[in-house]
């Protein structure tokens, strides 16, 4: 779910007073102060809308993701589109430049106010809303400053208090206390909506939660909120059913839809959240409005989700423009919204991409064959790149450019990851003329396979130390030679540390396997030895990087050992798998 942005810091440096007094600079007469519009929601029960200095406004909107610096440079491309407004997350010192920008380009700001624990699963910040007078207290002070500076920008549709806190406030607190944190939540909201009232009575005040879990407590606690916002994907066409059921006395806006969210769609084969394909996304949008505009009377429009450029994880799922490069989602926004597309040219359409061989057991560091269709509607020649992202292993949303071979007839060939686990693989399709098509599979990387026999397996080990508790430890040196993918040696955090195994009689081997776990080790020696006294190295690595380290050895003694002497993290060491193989 989405996040506050920070814009760019603008400063400008006031004229000083002896220039002035002196006539130094010749000034042009003061201009008066921008008067923002009135802002109303209008008409009676089911039969609502919003209105713009006494005109009808139905929000065309999307989620504001660039920043402020770059709101000149962007602007011009959502009013081409047929968008009329954007959402932010917060609102500071900071937003002026934006809300400047956006009246210019003839754009109205739902303006933000981020409150915790915010963002909905997963988010810190946790705030008792029973007891924290000081937080609260601080922001009745912070948010009306704002208001009160900003009431007057054209910019201004209305402002926004919250996101996802009722949804969040779980990840704090559960049973009687939730329900006790979650009245005192929008208790305070509505506090807010109160105190902007009487600053600024010519915004409506919403507040935006998660689904519309948050609705029963919105109206039990909040009667001063002026409307209902709500973020919804893939359920966003249940939201007038709920409406109805829930016996509501107020119109809503949905302030984040689109296609099927990570956290709404089916796993695939390898376990993980299967994204989308682009149409699938285009289509999501398509019918995330059709079910806005469908609730006639009472939905008063949306701000879809999302008008961001990074070129990520979370970007390549959602962004109309990762890198600045437009996707169909882009143009069914722009379709849905009412601007022309006959005249645009358009993005490649992926149709197909799939792994050659088994996707559940790429071997690591082997070759690996993708295999991708794709046609450009514009008869655009088409340039491939592809990428690789390690989320589900580790948390990261970069994507990282892989070198491939081009083998022709859409066969792309790379090196698999050298890491095991499940990793996403992106194809990119761009056609030269500022557009883009993305499609990603997952494959499930393992260890290579080793010929001969894997003579440490059960067999006796020791370490110099292991970790006895946190996480999914104790991780003891058994869990290196017992087979179990799942299971792992992990050192203290300190150099040097070794694991050894002992093969019960002098032996000769010639492969060792090491599976690292992310606290790998950068530099570190293969031993063997006959009384587990005096050791022969038979392999020395000065810059190893983690994932899988597959090397053939000479070796012959009744035990073997790895003994690190460099940590390549700042954590200790830790082995999946110690393989010696005869």
């Amino acid at each position: 779910m989405s996040r506050p942005r920070t814009p760019v810091r603008r400063f400008t440096a006031p004229l000083t007073a002896g220039l002035l007094a002196a006539g130094a600079l010749a000034l042009p007469a003061q201009q008066a102060h921008a008067v923002g519009s009135v802002v109303k929601v209008t008409g009676t029960q089911g039969n609502w809308q919003l209105t713009v200095d006494g005109s009808p406004y139905r929000i065309k909107g999307l989620t504001w993701g660039p920043a402020v610096a770059d709101a000149d440079r962007y602007l011009p491309g959502l009013k081409s589109m047929g968008v009329n407004t954007i959402r932010t997350w917060g609102t500071d010192a900071t937003s002026k430049p934006l809300f400047d920008a956006a009246a210019a380009h003839g754009i109205k700001v739902i303006a933000g106010f981020w409150l915790q624990p915010g963002g909905g699963p997963g988010s810190g910040g946790c705030v008792n809303y029973v007891t924290d007078t000081a937080y609260k207290n601080q922001m009745l002070d912070e948010f009306p400053k704002w208001v009160q500076e900003y009431k007057n920008n054209p910019g201004i549709l209305m402002w926004n208090v919250g996101n996802e806190s009722v949804l969040g406030l779980q990840n704090c607190y559960s049973g009687a206390e939730l329900e006790r944190q979650r009245d005192a939540y929008t208790t305070f909201v509505n506090d807010v909506a109160k105190k902007i009232h009487g600053i600024d009575p010519d915004h409506p005040v919403t507040s935006t939660d998660a689904w519309v879990g948050a609705w029963p407590y919105y109206k039990k606690n909040a009667p001063d909120l002026d409307l209902y916002a709500v973020n919804s994907y893939n359920a966003v066409c249940d939201i007038k059913s709920a409406w109805e059921q829930g016996g509501y006395t107020k119109p809503y806006i949905v302030t984040e839809t689109g296609p099927a969210g990570e956290w709404e769609v089916p796993d695939d084969a390898n376990g993980v959240p299967q994204e989308p394909t682009d149409q699938a996304k285009a289509d999501g949008y398509t019918r995330a409005w059709n079910c806005v505009t469908g609730h006639q009377g009472v939905a008063l429009g949306a701000t879809m989700f999302h008008y961001g450029t990074e070129y990520d994880f979370g970007g390549i799922w959602f962004n109309l423009l990762p890198a600045g490069q437009k996707r169909l989602s882009y143009y069914a926004v722009k379709r849905a919204y009412g601007a022309d597309t006959a005249h645009d040219n358009t993005p490649p359409v992926i149709t197909g991409l799939s792994v050659e061989g088994d996707a559940g057991k790429v071997q690591a560091g082997r070759d690996l064959t993708l295999s991708v269709r794709a046609t450009d509607p514009d008869g655009d020649p088409l340039a491939y790149e592809v990428l690789d992202n390690s989320m589900y292993i580790d948390q990261s949303r970069q994507l990282v450019p892989l070198p491939f071979t081009d083998l022709g007839g859409g066969r792309l060939r790379i090196t698999a990851p050298d890491r095991p686990g499940v990793w996403k693989m992106y194809v990119k399709a761009t056609d030269g003329k500022g557009n883009v098509g993305v499609e990603t599979r997952s494959v499930r990387v393992v260890p290579p396979t080793v010929d001969g026999t894997d003579i440490a397996l059960g067999r006796a080990a020791t370490a110099s130390s292991y970790q006895t508790g946190g996480g999914d430890c104790p991780c003891p040196a058994a869990g290196a030679v017992d087979g179990k993918p799942a299971t792992r040696w992990a050192s203290d955090w300190s150099d040097p540390q070794w694991l050894q195994v002992d093969l019960g009689s002098r032996t000769t081997f010639k492969h060792v396997q090491l599976v690292w776990e992310t606290s790998y080790a950068k530099a570190y020696t293969i031993q063997t030895s006959d009384d587990g006294q005096n050791w022969r190295t038979v392999r020395q690595v000065t810059d190893g990087n983690g994932g899988v380290d597959d090397f053939d050895v000479a070796g012959t003694g009744r035990y073997v050992r790895v003994n690190g002497t460099a940590r390549g993290t700042g954590w200790g060491y830790s082995l999946y798998a110690f393989g010696v193989y005869s």
